[in-house]
């Protein structure tokens, strides 16, 4: 069936649904009662299994592999063995595509489906009480903590059992189901590209990979990338500079952890630092004398780059601890100067030159230092995470960005080299289930009048048909992962299963 009309008829089809209940018609603005009993069922008969599946699922470390595509990753083949396990046992169907899998329920050719993936972000084993590929279901009461609990393994696992309760209620399913896993997202975009342009997927789609109520539009992923020069000239013998500066892990993660070595660092200097440090909200400093020199160890709280917000950027909090006078230009000097004139301790960009903006409907533009590398002979490289919403274009934002490099360039160093990658915002305006998904949020959270959403991060709602994001994160709740404290609660995980199974039931009838 084609794509476009078969959406264009369900769209009428619910369209009318919708307008129906509105004027007091037989159809209601709430879940249908089969809906709402697929739902009851679910969270009746699945509340241990969904966990036990989920504790299965995060067990693999799926973290991509650069020199191991994800259709030959052995980490990853051992994932999808067991999704399909899992599938099999639940009685549904299982298709393996090497960078994609599909779970699939009923038959027919109008289709809904669900898009979710296995990979997932790198992890720092050292700051998790267990293994971050165990589910830790103790350590936190009410919560399950692993990687990928929540992104995006937890969606799986509720996705499936959301169709196992479709399956033994034998609800009339008009359209087929399937359940879409990449095993890529965090890295690379292309295997799942070159897929669909072999494949035809569902005229409709729901991605399980941001929040609720729904997602119908998405901020443009950007990274400036600014490389410091090695410098030789020493600074005056026996003044203080900046030896050595460094911090973060990966692009999309706000930083916890930054550390700085001053060398010649005198007492009263270190008080200075100390006392700045000091007066920070969220922080947590950690002063060594090594000789004639002072580590400064910075500690933040990682999260989601996306929402800055959410966490505490130990680069750009540790720079503003040093801010106690202007650097010499050393290569780690310049870039502390660079961090503090430029950057600041804000995210939205508001100190860099005039890109900082805003859209009303997506929120604005976020700008936050990430990662910090230390290059072969003595060059220091920032990468700087950029959420970009509509508003401007790309060109105006890359002209802007280089008018403040140059400006300050012309007052400081030469930078060694500059890398720019500005991606563009997302917006779904044409998302026929959206009636459903808010009727069905509204139903079981009591939220009144739920409205469509938009977010920083970018998921694969871009590459599929008809598509918004529905879940798994709660609005106003901190979006747990990327970060090295990810979990789930159970309760938000029973919710999500009783909301996916309903909207599965209304949309698939």
């Amino acid at each position: 069936m084609h794509t476009k009309t078969s959406a264009r008829n369900l769209a009428v089809a619910i369209s009318l649904a919708w307008a129906a209940s509105a004027t007091g018609a037989p159809a209601q603005a709430v879940p249908g009662d089969m809906a709402i009993k697929a739902a009851k069922h679910a969270v009746t008969a699945y509340r241990d299994d969904v966990v036990d599946t989920l504790a299965k699922l995060v067990s693999y470390n799926t973290v991509a592999d650069k020199d191991i595509p994800c259709d030959r990753n052995p980490r990853h083949q051992a994932f999808k063995d067991t999704l399909k396990q899992e599938a099999t046992r639940l009685g549904l169907d299982y298709a393996d595509y090497g960078c994609v899998a599909i779970v699939g329920l009923g038959k027919g050719d109008e289709r809904v489906g669900l898009v979710a993936h296995g990979d997932v972000q790198p992890v720092d084993a050292s700051k998790w009480k267990k293994s971050p590929f165990e589910l830790d279901r103790t350590s936190e009461p009410g919560r399950l903590l692993a990687r990928g609990a929540e992104d995006d393994k937890g969606p799986i696992a509720t996705a499936l059992y959301a169709m196992k309760s479709l399956k033994d209620l034998q609800v009339p399913l008009s359209r087929r189901i399937e359940l879409y896993v990449y095993m890529a997202e965090e890295s690379d975009w292309a295997p799942l590209e070159a897929f669909i342009k072999t494949h035809t997927l569902p005229q409709m789609n729901i991605t399980l990979d941001a929040e609720y109520p729904a997602v119908t539009a998405e901020k443009g992923y950007g990274t400036l990338a600014v490389t410091m020069p090695a410098t030789t000239a020493a600074p005056p013998a026996g003044s203080p500079f900046v030896k050595a500066f460094k911090g973060g892990f990966f692009g999309s993660q706000i930083p916890e952890d930054a550390q700085a070595t001053i060398a010649n660092a005198t007492p009263a200097l270190e008080a200075q630092v100390r006392a700045r440090a000091g007066k920070q909200t969220g922080m947590h400093y950690q002063f060594e004398r090594q000789d004639g020199d002072l580590l400064v160890v910075a500690k933040g709280l990682s999260a989601h780059s996306s929402k800055p917000e959410d966490g505490v950027n130990a680069i750009s909090m540790l720079a503003d601890a040093l801010a106690v006078q202007a650097w010499p230009d050393t290569t780690a000097g310049s870039l502390v100067n660079f961090l503090n004139e430029m950057v600041g301790t804000g995210y939205y960009g508001e100190k860099f030159g005039s890109i900082a903006y805003r859209d009303a409907f997506m929120g604005p533009m976020t700008f936050a230092p990430t990662v910090i590398r230390q290059q072969d002979g003595g060059a220091i490289e920032m990468a700087i995470n950029i959420r970009r919403p509509q508003g401007k274009t790309a060109g105006q934002l890359t002209n802007e960005i280089n008018a403040a490099l140059a400006q300050w360039q012309g007052a400081h160093v030469q930078l060694a080299k500059v890398n720019m990658q500005i991606g563009d915002p997302w917006v779904q305006k044409d998302a026929p289930q959206l009636p459903v998904l808010m009727k069905t949020f509204a139903y079981f959270t009591g939220t009144k009048e739920p409205k469509p959403v938009a977010i920083g991060g970018g998921t694969n709602s871009r590459l599929f048909p008809h598509a918004v994001s529905f879940g798994p994160a709660m609005p106003g709740t901190v979006y747990t992962g990327h970060s090295e404290h990810e979990f789930i609660t159970t309760k938000q995980l029973l919710l999500n299963l009783q909301m996916y199974t309903a909207v599965l039931a209304e949309l698939a009838q």
